[in-house]
């Protein structure tokens, strides 16, 4: 079956998620190489990929991590073939040391680096703004209002890269990326996949007489930049008025229906900046001319503002210019169309009605919802037997992913994060510090991304704790995306996966276990045993993730467990250490849903009465 996204009919019409609209725009262009490490809300893009890629000539992989996807994706594009990279905003960290140079060099073909940000932190821990990226490594921002528009700057992205022969990053939000809208389909470019290098080492080879020719270079491109920002079908001036509302991204959609809904058209100029960096300074100019406020709505950071105040100071201008301030627009989270209007109404004087949120008198409360790791899962076996061990006598500095939920009550195992493999590196510092007992986890796929380096320096260092790679094979967040501990012979695609445990010795770890966390009282002795080691020792908690395991051949369903009121004496031990959301307390006592259950037995392990029992064995005597 073709991937629909590869239709060929032009003018034919979908109703697209706003990452399937980039990976269609991409398509169109000719992309022929693409690379990812996933991550949300970019990760639709990359699924795009790897499904087209396995019936077509187009390349994908997902690679180890944001870096090494950059570099490959460079790799292609300097022998002039059309990439693609995608990621998630603090993807672009890890990112950031190969683009930086990058943009020195400069590419023979063209590469759309596509970052998705998060404001409001749906899936992150941070909402950084990324086009700050684009001014620290001097590159092209395309930023898109909806997502038909995301299809169209996709496509165009790698016209201005060939262009200007420089990156260009085409940079997202949430409601962008997970957004649905109507796209129509363009011609599909023939895709070039045989590339060639041409030999440069002084333009190529970036040691610092040859950087110190290529900044000069970079710079001449951006001055092209500029001229193409001027001209650019992406910034545009809508109305005439009094009045100007400078906006980008989603904020545009919620300008334009504020002052459409309003009745405002005619005391309003709307500066809408689709390439937003470099900045269209006389497209700035021309919007400025003749008003006597202005607002720019933008979320994150006060990126536009600045820049539009820069080009009214140069200018001489005194046209009042507000955004970021408390009683307008904050820094914090996204926008929804209450807020700009609220913004609006106070900042010119305006009436526009505020849609009321529904009412909800007479009924009952939500119930609480907390974040929890699935029924079924390995994770929360692992934490329970630690907890069990060592209790909150440990610190637990944790990782990025689906273990990352274990920070709740009841496991609570989760005591520092800031980045994918800081577990690992912060772990020998709070060692050395402090002389506790140190235990920190990590998930398969994060390890490979970012933990080998910081488990190379412990051995090194002679750092002294516990590393717990909690292997479900998969890359579980993000929708089980393959990682190179992954096979995916199953897809008929032909990797070698690495096994966890070679890697983790060849890196000179003496004290190396390996044991399946959902045999409880294995993984209680292992943790005795790991922990009682001194210097770094890893325990590698390795059980498939049940989600994923359903979508394997040959796996078949558990049989799910029931509890035996006959014998249960209520002591609830197995809500109170596992937290399991397959369990609910009832008047007649803890019950669990056979919906809901994936039938992996730790709460019968745990029953002091023995009064969990598989589903077809409760009707059986005792």
């Amino acid at each position: 079956m073709t991937h629909p996204l590869l239709s060929a009919q032009t003018g034919q019409k979908a109703l697209l998620l706003g990452n399937e609209a980039i990976a269609r725009g991409a398509l169109e262009a000719g992309v022929a190489f693409a690379s990812a490490y996933p991550g949300t809300p970019s990760s639709e893009i990359a699924l795009q990929f790897f499904q087209i890629a396995r019936e077509t000539d187009l390349y994908f992989e997902y690679s180890a991590n944001e870096k090494v996807s950059l570099e490959v994706a460079a790799g292609a594009a300097m022998c002039g073939l059309r990439a693609i990279v995608s990621m998630k905003h603090v993807g672009l960290n890890v990112a950031s040391d190969a683009l930086m140079t990058l943009a020195y060099t400069g590419i023979p073909g063209a590469l759309v680096v596509a970052v998705a940000d998060d404001p409001f932190m749906y899936s992150s821990q941070n909402e950084q703004d990324s086009r700050y990226y684009a001014k620290l490594a001097s590159l092209p921002v395309l930023e898109p209002s909806s997502v038909a528009e995301a299809k169209d700057m996709a496509r165009y992205a790698f016209d201005l890269s060939e262009m200007l022969k420089l990156p260009v990053i085409l940079r997202t939000t949430t409601r962008i990326n997970h957004a649905s809208g109507v796209v129509e389909f363009g011609h599909l470019r023939a895709r070039n996949t045989a590339g060639s290098f041409q030999k440069a080492p002084f333009s190529y080879v970036c040691i610092p007489s040859v950087s110190r020719t290529l900044h000069p270079l970079l710079l001449k491109r951006m001055a092209q930049a500029e001229n193409i920002a001027e001209e650019s079908r992406w910034n545009i001036i809508e109305g005439e008025g009094p009045w100007g509302v400078a906006c980008n991204g989603a904020s545009y959609g919620y300008v334009s229906d504020a002052i459409a809904e309003g009745g405002f058209k005619n005391r309003f100029r709307i500066l809408r900046l689709g390439m937003s960096y470099p900045i269209s300074e006389k497209r700035v100019l021309q919007f400025l001319s003749g008003l006597e406020k202005v607002l720019v709505v933008e979320e994150g950071e006060p990126f536009m503002e600045e820049a539009i105040r820069c080009v009214a100071q140069q200018a001489g201008l005194t046209t009042p210019i507000a955004g970021k301030r408390t009683d307008l627009f904050s820094r914090l989270y996204e926008f929804d169309p209450a807020i700009v209007k609220n913004a609006l109404n106070h900042y010119f004087g305006l009436a526009l009605a505020i849609a009321k949120p529904i009412g909800t008198q007479g009924l009952p409360p939500l119930p609480d919802r907390p974040p929890n790791l699935c029924p079924g899962c390995p994770h929360r076996g692992a934490y329970t037997a630690i907890r069990e061990v060592l209790g909150d006598s440990a610190i637990y500095p944790t990782d990025i992913g689906c273990y990352t939920l274990g920070l709740h009550a009841p496991l609570n195992m989760g005591d520092f994060l800031i980045a994918m493999g800081a577990g690992v590196g912060s772990a020998g510092g709070f060692a050395k510090a402090t002389g506790r007992k140190v235990v920190a986890f990590i998930g398969d796929s994060t390890f490979f991304h970012s933990g080998l380096s910081p488990l190379a320096n412990a051995v090194y260092n002679r750092h002294d704790f516990l590393l717990v790679i909690l292997d479900n094979g998969t890359t579980g967040m993000t929708g089980h995306q393959p990682h190179p501990g992954v096979d995916v012979s199953h897809l008929n695609i032909e990797r070698s996966p690495i096994d966890m445990e070679s890697v983790v010795r060849g890196l000179g770890v003496q004290n190396v276990f390996t044991v399946n966390p959902l045999h409880f009282r294995k993984t209680v002795d292992a943790v005795k045993q790991a922990s009682a080691c001194t210097g770094p020792s890893v325990l590698i908690a390795k059980a498939l993730c049940p989600l994923y395991a359903k979508t394997l051949p040959g796996q078949k369903p558990k049989t799910p467990y029931v509890v035996r009121h006959d014998r249960c004496k209520d002591h609830r031990v197995c809500v109170d250490k596992t937290g399991c959301p397959a369990f609910s307390v009832t008047s007649a006592g803890v019950e669990i849903d056979a919906l809901r259950c994936a039938g992996c037995s730790l709460c019968a392990q745990l029953c002091p009465e023995k009064a969990i029992a598989p589903l077809a064995r409760e009707i059986k005597t005792p």
